[in-house]
C-alpha cells in the first residue's frame, strides 16, 4: 500500500528521523475535516465508517494524483 511515506519526519538525537504519521494519514484527516465542515452534510444518512472510508479514497487519490 502506498502510504506516501511519513507526512512530517523530524530529526532526532536518538534516531536519524521519527515517521509520525503518513502522508496518507494526514491526507485523510484534510479530506474527513473538509467533509465535515461542509454545511450540507448530513450524518443521518451515512456511517461514521462510509465517511472515514471516503476519506481514505479520498486520501488515496492524492497520493495517485501525485506520481
Amino acid at each position: 500500500m502506498n502510504t506516501g511515506g511519513p507526512a512530517f519526519p523530524v530529526e532526532t538525537t536518538s534516531t536519524p528521523w521519527a515517521p509520525g504519521m503518513t502522508l496518507r494519514d494526514w491526507f485523510a484527516g484534510q479530506a474527513l475535516a473538509g467533509s465535515l465542515a461542509n454545511p450540507n452534510h448530513v450524518l443521518g444518512t451515512v456511517t461514521y465508517g462510509d465517511i472515514a472510508r471516503d476519506a481514505y479514497t479520498w486520501a488515496d487519490a492524492m497520493l495517485e494524483a501525485r506520481k
